[in-house]
């Protein structure tokens, strides 16, 4: 059987080989409701690593989300990326009804602290 290029799991699973959509919360499981496509070098936690940068303002704010790792470098290799959002880099975030959000790491950093990442959902968005 096999698999799409990137690998998914939620956030709290530690276990990326693992496709989960489900969270589990207090007993309960419910729908993850953004996906983080990233990098899959998951052990590179410094500020100045856009993907981490991103994935620790989502884990600061408490927003739940599905993990889904990705080509790196391969630059040429990121079709999926490129199909989803028209652009190459990460990280990109994946809404529940479809829509993407890409901006530079910092800016997307600063939005989820903010607490405006769901102003972004449905927002058309300038390409990269």
């Amino acid at each position: 059987m096999s698999r799409p290029s990137g690998s998914g799991s939620t956030a709290c699973s530690g276990d990326p080989d693992e496709l989960r959509t489900t969270a589990r919360i207090e007993g309960y499981r419910r729908r993850v409701a953004i996906k983080l496509y990233r990098c899959k070098n998951l052990w590179v936690k410094a500020g100045g690593h856009p993907c981490w940068r991103v994935q620790k303002a989502l884990d600061d704010q408490g927003i739940e989300y599905e993990l889904v790792t990705g080509p790196w470098p391969a630059i040429g290799k990121r079709h999926d990326i490129e199909e989803l959002s028209g652009q190459a880099k990460y990280p990109v975030i994946q809404f529940e009804d479809g829509s993407v959000y890409r901006e530079e790491s910092k800016d997307m950093a600063e939005t989820i602290m903010a607490g405006k990442l769901f102003d972004k959902q449905g927002a058309e968005q300038p390409a990269s």
